[in-house]
Protein backbone atom coordinates (compact mmCIF):
# COMPACT_ATOMS: atom_id res chain seq x y z
CA UNK A 1 0.00 0.00 0.00
CA UNK A 2 2.81 2.40 0.90
CA UNK A 3 4.50 1.80 -2.50
CA UNK A 4 1.25 2.44 -4.31
CA UNK A 5 0.69 5.70 -2.44
CA UNK A 6 4.20 6.84 -3.21
CA UNK A 7 3.79 6.01 -6.89
CA UNK A 8 0.51 7.96 -7.12
CA UNK A 9 2.10 10.99 -5.42
CA UNK A 10 4.98 10.87 -7.88
CA UNK A 11 2.53 10.85 -10.81
CA UNK A 12 0.69 13.86 -9.32
CA UNK A 13 3.90 15.88 -8.99
CA UNK A 14 5.02 14.96 -12.49
CA UNK A 15 1.74 16.13 -13.96
CA UNK A 16 1.97 19.68 -12.58
CA UNK A 17 4.60 21.11 -14.97
CA UNK A 18 2.97 19.30 -17.89
CA UNK A 19 -0.37 21.07 -17.30
CA UNK A 20 1.40 24.39 -16.82
CA UNK A 21 3.29 23.93 -20.08
CA UNK A 22 0.04 23.35 -21.98
CA UNK A 23 -1.38 26.71 -20.81
CA UNK A 24 1.85 28.75 -21.09
CA UNK A 25 3.59 30.60 -18.33
CA UNK A 26 1.60 33.80 -19.02
CA UNK A 27 -1.72 34.48 -20.78
CA UNK A 28 -1.37 35.76 -24.37
CA UNK A 29 -0.98 39.53 -24.61
CA UNK A 30 -0.64 40.26 -28.32
CA UNK A 31 -0.38 38.94 -31.87
CA UNK A 32 1.90 35.92 -32.24
CA UNK A 33 1.49 34.76 -28.61
CA UNK A 34 0.66 31.10 -28.09
CA UNK A 35 -2.96 30.68 -27.06
CA UNK A 36 -5.50 28.02 -26.18
CA UNK A 37 -8.93 28.62 -27.72
CA UNK A 38 -10.50 26.74 -24.81
CA UNK A 39 -8.45 28.14 -21.97
CA UNK A 40 -6.46 31.29 -22.83
CA UNK A 41 -8.38 33.36 -25.42
CA UNK A 42 -6.67 36.26 -27.18
CA UNK A 43 -7.32 39.84 -26.00
CA UNK A 44 -8.50 42.92 -27.88
CA UNK A 45 -10.55 41.24 -30.58
CA UNK A 46 -7.72 39.04 -31.87
CA UNK A 47 -8.46 35.45 -32.83
CA UNK A 48 -6.80 32.29 -31.57
CA UNK A 49 -6.22 30.29 -34.74
CA UNK A 50 -3.89 27.63 -36.15
CA UNK A 51 -0.92 29.31 -37.83
CA UNK A 52 -0.60 26.48 -40.36
CA UNK A 53 2.02 24.55 -38.43
CA UNK A 54 -0.34 23.05 -35.88
CA UNK A 55 0.31 25.73 -33.25
CA UNK A 56 -2.48 28.08 -32.20
CA UNK A 57 -1.45 31.71 -31.84
CA UNK A 58 -3.18 35.07 -31.55
CA UNK A 59 -3.79 36.64 -34.96
CA UNK A 60 -5.28 39.95 -36.13
CA UNK A 61 -8.53 39.57 -38.11
CA UNK A 62 -9.30 41.66 -41.24
CA UNK A 63 -9.95 45.25 -40.23
CA UNK A 64 -7.97 44.90 -37.02
CA UNK A 65 -5.09 47.12 -35.95
CA UNK A 66 -1.58 45.86 -36.73
CA UNK A 67 2.02 47.02 -36.81
CA UNK A 68 3.09 47.64 -40.42
CA UNK A 69 6.75 47.80 -39.33
CA UNK A 70 6.77 44.40 -37.61
CA UNK A 71 8.66 41.52 -39.23
CA UNK A 72 5.42 39.51 -38.90
CA UNK A 73 2.25 41.47 -38.06
CA UNK A 74 0.36 38.14 -37.68
CA UNK A 75 -2.61 39.08 -39.88
CA UNK A 76 -5.18 36.30 -40.13
CA UNK A 77 -5.76 34.37 -43.38
CA UNK A 78 -2.57 35.62 -45.03
CA UNK A 79 -3.87 39.19 -45.07
CA UNK A 80 -1.37 42.03 -45.29
CA UNK A 81 -0.74 44.90 -42.88
CA UNK A 82 -0.65 48.34 -44.50
CA UNK A 83 -0.27 51.81 -42.93
CA UNK A 84 -3.57 53.59 -42.25
CA UNK A 85 -2.15 57.12 -42.42
CA UNK A 86 -2.56 57.68 -38.67
CA UNK A 87 0.66 56.06 -37.51
CA UNK A 88 -0.72 52.54 -37.21
CA UNK A 89 -1.82 49.82 -39.62
CA UNK A 90 -4.84 47.72 -40.57
CA UNK A 91 -4.89 44.08 -41.65
CA UNK A 92 -6.74 43.38 -44.88
CA UNK A 93 -6.56 42.67 -48.57
CA UNK A 94 -3.49 43.83 -50.44
CA UNK A 95 -3.45 46.41 -53.22
CA UNK A 96 -4.85 44.86 -56.39
CA UNK A 97 -6.90 42.20 -54.56
CA UNK A 98 -10.57 41.93 -55.47
CA UNK A 99 -13.05 43.43 -53.01
CA UNK A 100 -16.81 43.79 -52.57
CA UNK A 101 -18.03 47.39 -52.15
CA UNK A 102 -21.45 46.14 -51.00
CA UNK A 103 -20.05 44.13 -48.10
CA UNK A 104 -20.36 45.52 -44.59
CA UNK A 105 -16.60 46.01 -44.78
CA UNK A 106 -14.52 45.22 -47.90
CA UNK A 107 -11.48 44.83 -45.58
CA UNK A 108 -8.90 46.53 -47.76
CA UNK A 109 -5.64 46.84 -45.80
CA UNK A 110 -4.48 50.13 -44.27
CA UNK A 111 -6.02 53.15 -45.97
CA UNK A 112 -6.68 51.28 -49.23
CA UNK A 113 -10.18 51.70 -50.63
CA UNK A 114 -12.42 49.36 -52.60
CA UNK A 115 -12.29 51.15 -55.96
CA UNK A 116 -14.34 50.53 -59.08
CA UNK A 117 -12.34 49.51 -62.14
CA UNK A 118 -12.97 51.16 -65.50
CA UNK A 119 -13.08 47.72 -67.13
CA UNK A 120 -15.48 46.35 -64.50
CA UNK A 121 -15.14 44.86 -61.04
CA UNK A 122 -13.56 46.23 -57.86
CA UNK A 123 -10.07 46.10 -56.36
CA UNK A 124 -8.29 47.52 -53.33
CA UNK A 125 -6.22 50.57 -54.33
CA UNK A 126 -4.69 53.70 -52.84
CA UNK A 127 -7.32 56.40 -52.11
CA UNK A 128 -7.75 59.55 -54.20
CA UNK A 129 -7.64 62.49 -51.80
CA UNK A 130 -8.44 66.12 -52.51
CA UNK A 131 -6.86 68.41 -49.92
CA UNK A 132 -6.67 72.13 -49.39
CA UNK A 133 -7.20 75.08 -47.08
CA UNK A 134 -10.18 77.33 -46.33
CA UNK A 135 -9.21 80.88 -45.43
CA UNK A 136 -10.54 84.42 -45.09
CA UNK A 137 -10.11 86.29 -48.39
CA UNK A 138 -9.44 89.60 -46.64
CA UNK A 139 -6.61 88.60 -44.28
CA UNK A 140 -5.80 84.97 -45.23
CA UNK A 141 -6.65 83.77 -41.70
CA UNK A 142 -7.59 80.09 -41.45
CA UNK A 143 -11.31 79.33 -41.15
CA UNK A 144 -12.23 76.52 -38.78
CA UNK A 145 -15.54 74.69 -39.16
CA UNK A 146 -16.12 75.43 -42.85
CA UNK A 147 -18.04 72.79 -44.79
CA UNK A 148 -16.50 71.55 -48.05
CA UNK A 149 -17.81 68.99 -50.53
CA UNK A 150 -16.98 67.98 -54.09
CA UNK A 151 -19.41 67.86 -57.03
CA UNK A 152 -19.04 66.09 -60.37
CA UNK A 153 -19.71 67.61 -63.79
CA UNK A 154 -23.46 67.11 -63.30
CA UNK A 155 -23.40 68.96 -59.95
CA UNK A 156 -23.96 65.68 -58.08
CA UNK A 157 -22.28 65.42 -54.68
CA UNK A 158 -19.58 62.75 -54.77
CA UNK A 159 -18.31 63.14 -51.20
CA UNK A 160 -19.64 63.66 -47.73
CA UNK A 161 -18.95 67.03 -46.16
CA UNK A 162 -15.46 67.65 -44.80
CA UNK A 163 -15.19 70.14 -41.94
CA UNK A 164 -12.07 72.31 -41.93
CA UNK A 165 -9.70 71.98 -38.97
CA UNK A 166 -8.33 74.77 -36.78
CA UNK A 167 -5.62 75.46 -39.35
CA UNK A 168 -8.22 75.63 -42.14
CA UNK A 169 -7.19 72.31 -43.70
CA UNK A 170 -9.67 69.79 -45.10
CA UNK A 171 -9.52 66.44 -46.87
CA UNK A 172 -12.04 64.78 -49.20
CA UNK A 173 -11.90 61.20 -50.48
CA UNK A 174 -13.06 60.92 -54.10
CA UNK A 175 -14.57 57.68 -55.43
CA UNK A 176 -13.19 57.58 -58.98
CA UNK A 177 -12.91 54.53 -61.28
CA UNK A 178 -9.38 53.24 -61.77
CA UNK A 179 -7.27 52.03 -64.66
CA UNK A 180 -5.82 48.52 -64.60
CA UNK A 181 -2.81 49.81 -62.64
CA UNK A 182 -4.99 51.55 -60.04
CA UNK A 183 -4.46 55.12 -61.27
CA UNK A 184 -7.58 57.37 -61.35
CA UNK A 185 -9.31 57.79 -64.71
CA UNK A 186 -9.93 61.28 -66.12
CA UNK A 187 -12.66 63.15 -64.24
CA UNK A 188 -13.57 66.76 -63.41
CA UNK A 189 -14.84 68.09 -60.09
CA UNK A 190 -15.72 71.42 -58.51
CA UNK A 191 -15.82 72.46 -54.86
CA UNK A 192 -18.50 74.10 -52.76
CA UNK A 193 -17.85 75.60 -49.34
CA UNK A 194 -19.89 77.43 -46.72
CA UNK A 195 -19.26 78.64 -43.18
CA UNK A 196 -20.75 80.69 -40.40
CA UNK A 197 -20.44 84.45 -41.13
CA UNK A 198 -19.09 83.89 -44.66
CA UNK A 199 -20.53 84.10 -48.15
CA UNK A 200 -21.03 80.67 -49.73
CA UNK A 201 -18.60 79.71 -52.48
CA UNK A 202 -19.47 79.68 -55.33
CA UNK A 203 -22.11 82.40 -55.36
CA UNK A 204 -22.69 85.90 -56.66
CA UNK A 205 -20.03 86.67 -59.24
CA UNK A 206 -17.68 83.92 -58.04
CA UNK A 207 -17.64 80.61 -59.92
CA UNK A 208 -15.93 77.32 -59.10
CA UNK A 209 -13.00 76.34 -61.29
CA UNK A 210 -12.71 72.74 -62.53
CA UNK A 211 -10.36 70.36 -60.73
CA UNK A 212 -8.97 67.44 -62.75
CA UNK A 213 -7.84 64.02 -61.60
CA UNK A 214 -4.99 64.49 -64.09
CA UNK A 215 -3.43 66.75 -61.43
CA UNK A 216 -3.23 63.93 -58.85
CA UNK A 217 0.22 62.89 -57.69
CA UNK A 218 1.30 59.85 -55.68
CA UNK A 219 2.24 60.40 -52.05
CA UNK A 220 2.64 58.16 -49.01
CA UNK A 221 -1.08 58.39 -48.18
CA UNK A 222 -2.33 57.79 -51.73
CA UNK A 223 -3.16 59.79 -54.83
CA UNK A 224 -3.42 63.46 -53.82
CA UNK A 225 -4.83 66.52 -55.60
CA UNK A 226 -3.62 69.74 -54.02
CA UNK A 227 -3.15 73.07 -55.79
CA UNK A 228 -4.16 76.71 -55.69
CA UNK A 229 -7.58 75.65 -57.02
CA UNK A 230 -8.21 73.40 -53.99
CA UNK A 231 -7.58 76.30 -51.59
CA UNK A 232 -10.84 78.19 -50.95
CA UNK A 233 -10.98 81.89 -50.06
CA UNK A 234 -14.27 82.85 -48.40
CA UNK A 235 -15.52 86.42 -48.20
CA UNK A 236 -16.84 87.55 -44.81
CA UNK A 237 -20.44 88.72 -44.85
CA UNK A 238 -21.26 92.32 -43.98
CA UNK A 239 -21.37 92.79 -40.20
CA UNK A 240 -25.16 93.11 -40.14
CA UNK A 241 -25.43 89.61 -41.70
CA UNK A 242 -23.11 87.91 -39.22
CA UNK A 243 -23.95 86.03 -36.02
CA UNK A 244 -26.97 84.27 -37.54
CA UNK A 245 -28.15 80.69 -37.08
CA UNK A 246 -28.33 77.63 -39.36
CA UNK A 247 -30.84 75.08 -40.65
CA UNK A 248 -29.65 71.48 -40.90
CA UNK A 249 -31.18 68.18 -41.88
CA UNK A 250 -31.06 65.49 -44.52
CA UNK A 251 -32.54 64.67 -47.90
CA UNK A 252 -34.13 61.23 -47.60
CA UNK A 253 -34.48 59.99 -51.17
CA UNK A 254 -32.39 56.83 -51.47
CA UNK A 255 -29.74 57.00 -54.18
CA UNK A 256 -30.99 60.48 -55.17
CA UNK A 257 -30.20 62.04 -51.77
CA UNK A 258 -26.79 63.49 -52.68
CA UNK A 259 -26.33 66.71 -54.61
CA UNK A 260 -29.80 68.15 -53.99
CA UNK A 261 -30.00 71.93 -53.87
CA UNK A 262 -31.79 72.72 -50.59
CA UNK A 263 -33.21 76.24 -50.36
CA UNK A 264 -34.77 78.06 -47.40
CA UNK A 265 -37.29 80.33 -49.11
CA UNK A 266 -39.10 83.14 -47.38
CA UNK A 267 -36.60 85.93 -46.80
CA UNK A 268 -35.44 88.56 -49.25
CA UNK A 269 -33.49 85.90 -51.14
CA UNK A 270 -33.38 82.11 -50.90
CA UNK A 271 -30.51 80.73 -48.81
CA UNK A 272 -29.09 77.45 -50.00
CA UNK A 273 -26.90 74.41 -49.43
CA UNK A 274 -26.20 71.23 -51.38
CA UNK A 275 -26.74 67.86 -49.70
CA UNK A 276 -23.66 65.69 -49.46
CA UNK A 277 -23.26 62.09 -50.65
CA UNK A 278 -25.23 60.80 -47.66
CA UNK A 279 -27.94 63.45 -47.98
CA UNK A 280 -26.89 65.73 -45.09
CA UNK A 281 -27.05 69.52 -45.52
CA UNK A 282 -26.51 72.71 -43.51
CA UNK A 283 -27.68 76.17 -44.54
CA UNK A 284 -25.63 78.81 -42.71
CA UNK A 285 -26.40 82.47 -41.92
CA UNK A 286 -30.21 82.30 -41.80
CA UNK A 287 -32.01 85.40 -40.40
CA UNK A 288 -35.00 84.97 -38.10
CA UNK A 289 -38.09 84.51 -40.27
CA UNK A 290 -40.59 81.94 -41.51
CA UNK A 291 -39.24 79.64 -44.24
CA UNK A 292 -40.31 76.93 -46.61
CA UNK A 293 -37.41 74.54 -47.08
CA UNK A 294 -37.47 72.93 -50.53
CA UNK A 295 -35.20 70.54 -52.40
CA UNK A 296 -34.38 70.79 -56.10
CA UNK A 297 -32.74 68.21 -58.38
CA UNK A 298 -33.66 66.55 -61.65
CA UNK A 299 -35.43 63.24 -61.19
CA UNK A 300 -36.56 63.62 -57.58
CA UNK A 301 -39.63 65.28 -56.05
CA UNK A 302 -39.37 66.23 -52.37
CA UNK A 303 -41.97 67.29 -49.83
CA UNK A 304 -41.34 70.91 -48.68
CA UNK A 305 -41.08 71.66 -44.95
CA UNK A 306 -42.44 74.77 -43.22
CA UNK A 307 -40.23 76.03 -40.41
CA UNK A 308 -39.55 79.05 -38.23
CA UNK A 309 -36.13 80.50 -37.41
CA UNK A 310 -36.15 82.23 -34.02
CA UNK A 311 -32.62 82.85 -32.74
CA UNK A 312 -31.49 79.22 -32.50
CA UNK A 313 -30.06 76.60 -34.84
CA UNK A 314 -32.66 74.29 -36.37
CA UNK A 315 -31.80 70.60 -36.85
CA UNK A 316 -33.68 67.61 -38.16
CA UNK A 317 -35.33 69.53 -41.00
CA UNK A 318 -35.51 66.49 -43.28
CA UNK A 319 -36.88 66.45 -46.83
CA UNK A 320 -38.55 63.17 -47.79
CA UNK A 321 -39.31 61.92 -51.26
CA UNK A 322 -42.73 62.57 -52.78
CA UNK A 323 -44.58 60.33 -55.23
CA UNK A 324 -45.83 63.32 -57.26
CA UNK A 325 -44.94 63.22 -60.95
CA UNK A 326 -42.16 65.34 -62.42
CA UNK A 327 -42.53 67.65 -65.43
CA UNK A 328 -40.58 69.07 -68.37
CA UNK A 329 -39.78 72.55 -69.70
CA UNK A 330 -39.26 73.07 -73.43
CA UNK A 331 -38.73 76.00 -75.77
CA UNK A 332 -36.64 77.40 -78.57
CA UNK A 333 -33.67 79.71 -79.03
CA UNK A 334 -32.78 81.83 -82.04
CA UNK A 335 -29.13 82.60 -82.74
CA UNK A 336 -28.91 86.16 -84.12
CA UNK A 337 -25.64 87.78 -85.30
CA UNK A 338 -23.68 84.76 -84.12
CA UNK A 339 -21.01 82.61 -85.82
CA UNK A 340 -22.30 79.74 -87.92
CA UNK A 341 -21.00 77.04 -85.57
CA UNK A 342 -22.33 78.72 -82.43
CA UNK A 343 -24.28 76.68 -79.89
CA UNK A 344 -25.44 77.34 -76.35
CA UNK A 345 -26.92 75.68 -73.28
CA UNK A 346 -30.11 76.29 -71.32
CA UNK A 347 -30.35 76.07 -67.52
CA UNK A 348 -33.06 76.42 -64.88
CA UNK A 349 -32.21 78.69 -61.95
CA UNK A 350 -34.28 78.44 -58.76
CA UNK A 351 -36.08 81.78 -58.78
CA UNK A 352 -35.65 82.51 -55.06
CA UNK A 353 -31.85 82.41 -55.55
CA UNK A 354 -31.83 84.56 -58.70
CA UNK A 355 -29.88 87.84 -58.60
CA UNK A 356 -31.13 90.58 -60.92
CA UNK A 357 -27.74 92.28 -60.56
CA UNK A 358 -25.63 89.33 -61.64
CA UNK A 359 -28.39 87.72 -63.77
CA UNK A 360 -27.55 84.35 -62.27
CA UNK A 361 -28.48 82.04 -59.42
CA UNK A 362 -28.37 78.42 -58.25
CA UNK A 363 -28.76 75.74 -60.95
CA UNK A 364 -29.91 72.41 -59.44
CA UNK A 365 -28.37 69.10 -60.39
CA UNK A 366 -29.47 67.90 -63.82
CA UNK A 367 -31.56 70.94 -64.78
CA UNK A 368 -29.44 71.80 -67.80
CA UNK A 369 -29.47 70.88 -71.45
CA UNK A 370 -27.25 69.31 -72.53
CA UNK A 371 -26.97 67.40 -69.28
CA UNK A 372 -23.17 67.49 -69.43
CA UNK A 373 -20.45 68.57 -71.79
CA UNK A 374 -20.11 71.55 -74.14
CA UNK A 375 -23.16 73.54 -75.26
CA UNK A 376 -25.07 72.06 -78.20
CA UNK A 377 -28.42 73.86 -78.34
CA UNK A 378 -29.08 75.68 -81.61
CA UNK A 379 -32.89 75.62 -81.76
CA UNK A 380 -35.44 73.54 -79.84
CA UNK A 381 -34.60 72.38 -76.31
CA UNK A 382 -36.20 70.39 -73.50
CA UNK A 383 -35.26 69.87 -69.85
CA UNK A 384 -36.94 66.82 -68.37
CA UNK A 385 -37.62 65.42 -64.88
CA UNK A 386 -38.16 68.89 -63.41
CA UNK A 387 -39.48 69.02 -59.82
CA UNK A 388 -42.11 71.51 -58.63
CA UNK A 389 -40.95 75.09 -58.10
CA UNK A 390 -40.46 78.52 -59.59
CA UNK A 391 -37.59 78.92 -62.05
CA UNK A 392 -35.77 81.42 -64.22
CA UNK A 393 -34.92 80.00 -67.65
CA UNK A 394 -31.51 81.19 -68.88
CA UNK A 395 -29.92 80.61 -72.27
CA UNK A 396 -26.31 81.56 -73.10
CA UNK A 397 -25.58 81.73 -69.37
CA UNK A 398 -22.27 79.86 -69.55
CA UNK A 399 -19.03 80.78 -71.27
CA UNK A 400 -19.92 79.94 -74.88
CA UNK A 401 -19.11 83.31 -76.55
CA UNK A 402 -22.83 84.08 -76.66
CA UNK A 403 -25.17 86.24 -74.59
CA UNK A 404 -28.88 86.86 -74.32
CA UNK A 405 -29.74 89.80 -76.59
CA UNK A 406 -29.73 92.74 -74.14
CA UNK A 407 -32.25 94.91 -76.01
CA UNK A 408 -35.47 94.84 -73.91
CA UNK A 409 -37.46 96.29 -76.81
CA UNK A 410 -37.03 93.15 -78.92
CA UNK A 411 -39.26 90.10 -78.38
CA UNK A 412 -37.48 87.13 -76.86
CA UNK A 413 -34.91 89.13 -74.88
CA UNK A 414 -36.72 89.40 -71.54
CA UNK A 415 -35.84 87.23 -68.55
CA UNK A 416 -38.26 84.29 -68.51
CA UNK A 417 -39.85 83.22 -65.21
CA UNK A 418 -41.79 79.96 -65.16
CA UNK A 419 -43.52 77.70 -62.61
CA UNK A 420 -43.67 73.93 -62.45
CA UNK A 421 -46.75 72.69 -60.57
CA UNK A 422 -47.02 69.52 -58.51
CA UNK A 423 -47.72 67.03 -59.98
CA UNK A 424 -45.52 68.06 -62.87
CA UNK A 425 -46.67 68.98 -66.37
CA UNK A 426 -45.12 69.56 -69.78
CA UNK A 427 -44.54 73.33 -69.76
CA UNK A 428 -43.61 75.26 -72.91
CA UNK A 429 -41.88 78.64 -73.03
CA UNK A 430 -43.96 80.62 -75.53
CA UNK A 431 -41.33 83.03 -76.88
CA UNK A 432 -38.01 82.12 -78.48
CA UNK A 433 -34.85 83.26 -76.73
CA UNK A 434 -32.81 85.72 -78.79
CA UNK A 435 -29.11 84.93 -78.42
CA UNK A 436 -26.30 86.95 -79.97
CA UNK A 437 -22.51 87.02 -80.09
CA UNK A 438 -20.88 88.35 -76.92
CA UNK A 439 -18.34 91.13 -76.59
CA UNK A 440 -15.15 89.17 -75.84
CA UNK A 441 -13.46 89.88 -72.51
CA UNK A 442 -9.72 90.38 -72.99
CA UNK A 443 -8.60 91.40 -69.49
CA UNK A 444 -8.89 90.98 -66.58
CA UNK A 445 -10.70 87.67 -66.05
CA UNK A 446 -10.90 86.35 -69.60
CA UNK A 447 -11.05 82.71 -68.48
CA UNK A 448 -11.00 82.76 -64.67
CA UNK A 449 -10.79 85.26 -61.79
CA UNK A 450 -7.59 87.27 -62.16
CA UNK A 451 -5.49 88.73 -59.35
CA UNK A 452 -4.64 92.46 -59.45
CA UNK A 453 -2.60 94.68 -57.16
CA UNK A 454 -3.44 98.04 -58.74
CA UNK A 455 -6.23 99.53 -60.81
CA UNK A 456 -6.61 97.25 -63.85
CA UNK A 457 -7.21 98.32 -67.43
CA UNK A 458 -10.57 96.90 -68.42
CA UNK A 459 -10.27 95.56 -71.95
CA UNK A 460 -12.84 93.99 -74.25
CA UNK A 461 -13.32 93.34 -77.96
CA UNK A 462 -14.75 96.05 -80.22
CA UNK A 463 -18.29 95.87 -81.59
CA UNK A 464 -17.97 97.30 -85.10
CA UNK A 465 -21.51 98.68 -85.17
CA UNK A 466 -21.48 100.56 -81.86
CA UNK A 467 -21.77 104.29 -81.24
CA UNK A 468 -20.57 104.14 -77.62
CA UNK A 469 -20.13 101.77 -74.66
CA UNK A 470 -21.12 101.68 -71.02
CA UNK A 471 -19.17 99.76 -68.38
CA UNK A 472 -20.18 98.88 -64.82
CA UNK A 473 -18.24 97.18 -62.00
CA UNK A 474 -19.92 95.28 -59.16
CA UNK A 475 -18.35 93.82 -56.04
CA UNK A 476 -19.09 90.33 -54.71
CA UNK A 477 -21.93 91.66 -52.55
CA UNK A 478 -23.75 92.92 -55.64
CA UNK A 479 -22.99 96.58 -55.00
CA UNK A 480 -22.32 98.87 -57.96
CA UNK A 481 -18.90 100.33 -57.12
CA UNK A 482 -17.96 102.12 -60.35
CA UNK A 483 -19.35 102.93 -63.80
CA UNK A 484 -18.63 104.87 -66.96
CA UNK A 485 -21.73 105.47 -69.05
CA UNK A 486 -20.06 107.07 -72.07
CA UNK A 487 -17.02 105.19 -73.31
CA UNK A 488 -16.31 106.49 -76.83
CA UNK A 489 -16.47 104.18 -79.82
CA UNK A 490 -13.16 103.17 -81.34
CA UNK A 491 -12.24 103.19 -84.99
CA UNK A 492 -9.70 100.85 -86.56
CA UNK A 493 -9.03 99.17 -83.21
CA UNK A 494 -9.79 95.61 -82.19
CA UNK A 495 -10.16 96.34 -78.48
CA UNK A 496 -11.64 98.94 -76.16
CA UNK A 497 -9.79 99.95 -72.97
CA UNK A 498 -10.87 101.84 -69.85
CA UNK A 499 -8.88 102.32 -66.64
CA UNK A 500 -10.87 101.18 -63.62
CA UNK A 501 -11.49 104.07 -61.22
CA UNK A 502 -13.27 102.37 -58.33
CA UNK A 503 -12.20 100.89 -54.96
CA UNK A 504 -9.78 98.00 -54.54
CA UNK A 505 -10.38 96.35 -51.18
CA UNK A 506 -8.06 93.57 -50.04
CA UNK A 507 -9.51 90.15 -50.85
CA UNK A 508 -12.60 91.54 -52.57
CA UNK A 509 -13.83 90.15 -55.89
CA UNK A 510 -15.13 92.42 -58.65
CA UNK A 511 -16.63 91.97 -62.10
CA UNK A 512 -16.79 94.40 -64.99
CA UNK A 513 -19.51 94.25 -67.62
CA UNK A 514 -19.38 96.23 -70.84
CA UNK A 515 -22.33 96.94 -73.16
CA UNK A 516 -22.25 98.30 -76.70
CA UNK A 517 -24.94 100.83 -77.76
CA UNK A 518 -26.24 102.52 -80.84
CA UNK A 519 -29.07 105.01 -81.30
CA UNK A 520 -30.94 104.42 -84.54
CA UNK A 521 -33.50 107.20 -84.94
CA UNK A 522 -32.08 108.88 -81.83
CA UNK A 523 -33.25 106.24 -79.35
CA UNK A 524 -30.35 104.38 -77.71
CA UNK A 525 -30.52 100.59 -77.63
CA UNK A 526 -28.04 97.97 -76.37
CA UNK A 527 -26.44 95.71 -78.98
CA UNK A 528 -24.38 93.21 -77.03
CA UNK A 529 -22.59 92.68 -73.72
CA UNK A 530 -19.70 90.79 -72.19
CA UNK A 531 -20.53 87.34 -70.80
CA UNK A 532 -22.08 86.70 -67.39
CA UNK A 533 -19.19 84.63 -66.00
CA UNK A 534 -16.18 86.54 -67.35
CA UNK A 535 -14.43 89.76 -66.33
CA UNK A 536 -13.89 88.83 -62.66
CA UNK A 537 -10.84 90.13 -60.80
CA UNK A 538 -9.77 90.24 -57.16
CA UNK A 539 -7.28 92.13 -55.03
CA UNK A 540 -4.38 90.01 -53.77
Amino acid sequence: MRNLTWWMALLTLASVPLLASGCGDDPPEGPGDVCDPDGDPCPDGMKCEDDGSGETICQVPPGGECDPNAADPFCLDDMTCEPDGDGSGVCGKAEGDECDPNADDPFCAGNLVCAELEQGGYQCHQPLLLTGMVFDATDEAAIEGAHVLALDDQATAVTDVAVSAADGSYELSLAVPRDADGSPVAAIFTLRSSAQDYQTFPSGLRTALPISTADAGTEDNGWVIQSAVTDIALLPLPEEEQGLMSIAGAVVAGDSSGGVLVVAEGGVMGLSAISDLGGAYTIFNVPDDSYTVRGYAAGVQLEPVETEMAGADLTGVDLVESTAALGSISGNIQLVNAPGDAATSVVLVVESTFSDTFVRGEVPRGLRTPLTGPPDVTGDFIIENVPAGDYVVLAAFENDDLVRDPDPNIAGTQIVHISMPSPGEDVTVDESFKVTEALPVISPGAEEPEAVSSAPTLTWGDDSSEEYYTVVVYDAYGELVWEDDNVPAVSGEETVTVTYGGPLDQGMYYQFRATSWRAPGGTPGPISTTEDLRGVFYVE
